[in-house]
């Protein structure tokens, strides 16, 4: 069915294909979901190679952590190997071992799981938190913009080290998840701030302006009008979020504020730099962990960088082959967001 309508003062016909709505069929909306969710998306993150790469980190870690999960790897244990072995010394233990005698390679395998828990537990915490206050503040105004950001401002009042210190030295957590949401307990309140001041700006655009008209509710508006623009900046934030987890979780437990475990990078570094691993000529020992922390860091900025194109609807375009006519725009556009990323 199709309706079509004349405007008689401007000459300018306007029409509306309702079946492209009403008619379809359930087959017809999951591939459209198919489309425009998954098959655009993954067309643009494949064709950046930093997007490549990034995942093929993260995965390589993802794989880690699965092996030390369902024990296909020895978890380390004192006295299973020779003290101080280096590198490539014995078969047994490739990257050597400590003044203990533990596997260094497995050190870094069963410190792995932990890891990526509290990574994504705080990252999550810290960026939903600051996208439900940013949006819902910036978008309803009045005295609930007031009310949400007076405890933004509380939030970013209260220096955020000390503050961890303080709750992780009186809490002593040792669920990871935990530990990363302590970290980043007050990493949401200046970040609301500005996804604050981003909603302020595209509420004004007339597609938000005519939902409100048409009754459409505030949810409805801010996960698919306003959030879906947002994306590329929540992106990068999240993947800082993410480094912060990283590099606070690790600093927590070298300085000894969170309980000691074998599972961390931060406890294995702290030994290698107290018990002699240079004096000592086990490099690997010290090192292992420091490239650990960078490689896995390395991945989730190329993630970032990389999935900031997916969100830029001219480059999903031109990649899926629907227009040809927006290809010069698109170029423009991705010169723009390699500057941006960078």
């Amino acid at each position: 069915m199709k309706h079509s309508d004349t405007d008689s003062e401007d000459g300018l016909e306007w029409t509306y294909d309702a079946s492209q709505e009403v008619g379809m069929t359930r087959r017809e909306k999951l591939r459209e979901y198919y489309q425009e969710y998954l098959y655009k998306p993954a067309l643009v993150a494949w064709s950046d190679w930093r997007t490549r790469i990034g995942y093929a980190i993260v995965g390589l870690y993802l794989a880690i952590a699965l092996i030390a999960q369902f024990n296909l790897y020895r978890p380390p244990e004192a006295n299973q190997e020779m003290p101080m072995l280096q590198a490539f010394q014995e078969g047994s233990a490739i990257l050597g071992s400590n003044t203990i005698g533990q596997d260094i390679l497995s050190l870094m395998i069963h410190a792995t799981p932990e890891m990526l828990i509290m990574i994504v537990s705080g990252a999550v915490f810290a960026i939903v938190i600051a996208v439900l206050v940013g949006t819902f503040a910036g978008f309803k105004g009045g005295r609930v913009d007031s009310a949400l950001m007076f405890a933004a401002d509380v939030g970013m009042s209260i220096p955020g080290l000390p503050l961890v210190l303080v709750l992780t030295s009186t809490l002593r957590p040792t669920n990871p998840a935990v530990i990363g949401i302590i970290i980043t307990i007050n990493y949401w309140a200046g970040l609301s701030r500005a996804i604050r001041a981003q909603t302020l700006s595209i509420r004004e655009n007339s597609y938000v302006e005519a939902s409100r008209v048409m009754g459409v509710s505030t949810p409805r508006i801010m996960f698919k009008d306003i959030i879906p623009n947002l994306m590329p900046y929540i992106t990068v934030n999240f993947v800082n979020a993410c480094r912060a987890v990283i590099f606070f979780s690790v600093g927590l437990y070298y300085l000894g504020f969170l309980p000691y475990t074998n599972a961390n990078w931060g406890v294995v570094l702290n030994n290698a730099y107290t018990q002699g691993a240079i004096l000592g000529g086990s490099y690997v020992w010290l090192m292992a962990p420091i490239v650990m922390i960078m490689l896995l860091s390395l991945g989730l900025i190329l993630i970032a960088q990389g999935m900031d194109r997916v969100f830029n609807p001219r480059v999903r375009t031109r990649l899926a082959g629907e227009s040809e006519s927006v290809e010069g725009d698109a170029e423009e556009d991705d010169v723009d967001t390699f500057g941006g990323a960078m």
